[in-house]
């Protein structure tokens, strides 16, 4: 059964919790946050939690059963037990499936009938809804798929620090910590907290305030662009290009990062293909965990042949601006011209 965030906020609230939960999507700090939301509504404080939660992962097969024998058992001094399922992939292939199809007996079969004292969590790395399995959980299982906020989102959540705080802000102001922030929710609510503090005694943010305390990191290290291109996205693309541009980035610095987010794009699909453990290539990545899940889902989007053409593509425009190849609209008309294409090729093979 498919719910929103919102119905799975409510839940939470009146700690009114399903048997078995699945969080999924690319906004993998939101997604975490409400697994530790559900585990929180899960104990009083007088609970003996430490004996009634257990967390498995299914880097090794054989913890499925584990973790259902965990959920099975009855909870000691609670209420409830919680059972953590992570490192959960059903992907478009199985060859990167961690939950399989050896595992889907034993899944139905507690599906049909979970234990009335536990509830159990899967964290969803990737989430293919066409996948049989994933079929059988939507219909036996509470489904929660985080997107990444909308700007309206992104205002909204802001918004709800600053009112949960007791501190004032306009829309103005909300807007512009938004825009600041990119779609980078833990660095939206980080970012409030420290205005909060901030704003003290008078526990008012104003833009002024932002402006002084809040650095402008809207260039391509919030990965929009390279998002909005691997998504297939023109329009949007060529819209995120002219904002980088007018907030006074220089092409060659744009060409750079493209090629940087693409290598590492392109690093990260070969060491998938190669089945490296997800841990590993995070650790190798080198990119912060708000970023994390996003260069995971563009380089399942993208072939390895692709990327190799988009990289050798920007190379080429590069070293056309370097040498003053670029005719006479000059170095942002090549720049269009590329981020088109990119855009045009990756939507192609959607």
């Amino acid at each position: 059964m498919l719910v929103t965030r919102e119905q799975l906020r409510e839940q939470v609230q009146r700690r009114e919790l399903a048997p078995v939960y699945v969080l999924y999507g690319e906004e993998t700090y939101l997604r975490d946050r409400a697994a530790k939301a559900i585990a929180e509504a899960c104990f009083s404080k007088d609970d003996l939690r430490d004996f009634n939660e257990a967390e498995f992962s299914l880097s090794v097969s054989e913890n499925l059963q584990r973790a259902i024998a965990a959920a099975e058992q009855f909870p000691m001094m609670a209420a409830r037990r919680l059972v953590r399922i992570k490192d959960v992939s059903i992907a478009a292939t199985a060859a990167r499936d961690t939950l399989r199809e050896e595992h889907e007996k034993a899944l139905k079969a507690y599906l049909k009938s979970p234990s009335a004292t536990s509830v159990v969590i899967f964290i969803a790395n990737e989430f293919n809804g066409n996948r049989k399995i994933s079929k059988l959980l939507k219909d036996l299982a509470s489904i929660v798929e985080f997107s990444p906020l909308d700007e309206a989102g992104l205002r909204s959540w802001a918004e709800s620090i600053f009112r949960r705080n007791g501190t004032a802000i306009d829309k103005s102001a909300v807007a512009l910590l938004a825009s600041l922030c990119g779609g980078d929710v833990a660095r939206l609510e980080s970012e409030a907290e420290k205005l909060i503090t901030a704003a003290l005694p008078e526990k008012a943010v104003t833009v002024e305030l932002i402006e002084t305390l809040v650095a402008d990191h809207r260039e391509l290290s919030n990965f929009a662009l390279n998002d909005e291109l691997n998504r297939g996205r023109g329009a949007a693309a060529i819209k995120a290009l002219e904002k980088v541009l007018g907030d006074g980035a220089e092409p060659v610095m744009i060409l750079g990062s493209l090629s940087y987010n693409f290598r590492k794009l392109a690093i990260v699909k070969g060491m998938m293909e190669r089945d490296v453990e997800r841990g590993e290539i995070t650790r190798q990545m080198g990119v912060k965990y708000s970023l994390q899940e996003g260069y995971f889902a563009a380089a399942r989007r993208t072939d390895r042949a692709l990327l190799t053409y988009i990289i050798k593509r920007i190379a080429d425009v590069d070293l056309a601006i370097k040498t003053s190849k670029g005719g006479a609209d000059g170095p942002r008309k090549q720049l269009e011209v590329l981020v088109s294409e990119i855009a045009s090729l990756n939507s192609a093979r959607r």
